[in-house]
């Protein structure tokens, strides 16, 4: 039940209205009695006391809507950036205590990296793994552990600018390995990186490779495959970025779509002769944000004692999503995963659930799998179209629906809508449209 409102008393017209009244009369808002004070304070500066009780509503309606809340993502980008990338399910919601870095069978400290870590290795063929707080704190932390003062050789193609101004130059530095770029932009060759190696004082400790995950380089174009850079005398890591875990996809019952072929995975890139592969939680993986490295024990076992691993280290609610999320994958259970649920809906089951929303607006469009992954690649899919530009409105909401422009018309996509979500996406449609 919401408490009882306040009114805000009469008030001299030339007056502003008292800031706790004024604060206690939001209380239907739901906000919490301070942030109702912060809004009823500055109203009341803002400008005519005459409509200082409005402007407190409008401004502690904006507060509610700018917390962290759930929306129905209609975009159709499976893997939106700005809507937290991979959905993942809430099974991990819980007031208990979990036996996060607890031995169980000797009532001992354990380790946190005991669990969910090992269950990813028995997933992608590694020897080991462990989990850091996102990609690019997992390649921070192997450089730091593997190279520290000594080269790394990368290709001048793979120097990737990963999202938000992190670029790998960039994290190479923090992490005190020495960059050694090899060959050019568009064209390296397994002989670049032998002469680089050979070359006196280069001292290289790793050779790198880099997916490059968000953009694509054609045409006049040569580059060096893991299984070539293992041939060298150099461990390789490679950034393979989305995580992929098996380019067979054997959770799914149709095996690997279409869209998928050349993304880079992990067990094949370890099969390929790599000693570690790095990669996201949150993009193909399908879970929470996290960094995975896999891979040799030794190397694994060399970050895991290396100090930055304690700085890095994920708390008990992303390890316990990353444990059901690989149980789910060495059950061959794909419709556990949510990214992929949705990723592997046939078209026609989307046209049936369009038709019963608004049979007159339903439209063929296309999905993408966002997240930075596979650049070019779209997937057959069915929405709704709305004339005009109605994105604001669906933000509106409650819940807010979050829909896309496209050549003039709002795209509602059913793709990346949870089917119990299409009541609402109803709703939403019908009252812009009456």
């Amino acid at each position: 039940m919401a408490p009882p409102v306040d009114p805000v008393p009469d008030t001299p017209a030339d007056r502003p209205p008292s800031v706790d009244r004024l604060a206690r009369s939001l209380a239907d808002t739901g906000l919490p009695h301070p942030l109702l004070v912060d809004a009823a304070r500055s109203a009341v500066a803002d400008g005519d006391p005459a409509t200082a009780t409005e402007r407190a509503r409008m401004i502690a309606g904006a507060t509610r809507r700018a917390m962290l809340t759930e929306v129905v993502n209609a975009t159709g980008v499976l893997l939106h950036t700005n809507l937290g990338r991979a959905p993942w399910g809430a099974s991990v919601g819980s007031d208990r205590y979990a036996a996060l870095e607890f031995d169980l069978s000797s009532g001992g400290r354990g380790s946190r990296q005991d669990r969910a870590p090992r269950l990813i290795a028995r997933a992608c063929g590694a020897e080991a793994a462990l989990v850091v707080n996102n990609c690019a704190a997992a390649v921070l932390l192997v450089l730091a552990a593997l190279a520290p003062g000594r080269g790394v050789a990368v290709s001048r193609g793979e120097l990737v600018e990963i999202g938000g101004g992190f670029r790998i130059p960039d994290v190479m530095a923090q992490s005190g390995a020495r960059l050694i770029e090899v060959g050019t932009t568009n064209r390296t060759r397994l002989a670049d990186f032998s002469t680089a190696i050979a070359s006196p004082g280069a001292d290289v400790a790793l050779t790198l490779n880099v997916h490059r995950s968000n953009y694509r380089i054609e045409g006049f174009t040569e580059s060096t495959s893991v299984a070539d850079l293992s041939g060298l005398d150099v461990p390789v890591v490679a950034d393979i970025g989305s995580g992929l875990l098996d380019a067979a996809c054997p959770w799914l019952a149709d095996g690997p779509p279409s869209w998928l072929r050349g993304e880079p995975a992990a067990r094949q890139t370890l099969e390929a002769g790599a000693a570690l592969v790095t990669f996201s939680g949150d993009k193909l993986l399908g879970g929470p944000q996290a960094g995975i490295i896999a891979g040799r024990a030794d190397m694994v076992a060399a970050c895991a004692e290396h100090p930055l691993a304690r700085a890095l280290r994920p708390g008990s609610l992303v390890l316990h999503a990353l444990q059901d999320l690989a149980l789910a994958y060495l059950a061959r259970d794909g419709d556990a995963i949510p990214f992929w649920r949705m990723a592997s809906t046939r078209v026609d089951v989307l046209s049936t659930r369009a038709l019963a929303i608004r049979p007159d607006l339903v439209v063929d469009t296309v999905s993408v799998p966002g997240g930075g992954t596979l650049p070019g690649v779209e997937i057959p899919s069915v929405g709704l179209s709305l004339p005009g530009d109605r994105v604001g409105e669906l933000r509106a909401g409650n819940p807010p629906v979050i829909a896309r422009v496209t050549e003039g018309s709002t795209i509602l996509d059913l793709r990346t809508v949870h089917p119990n979500d299409d009541a609402v996406v109803a709703a939403a449609v019908a009252t812009l449209t009456g």
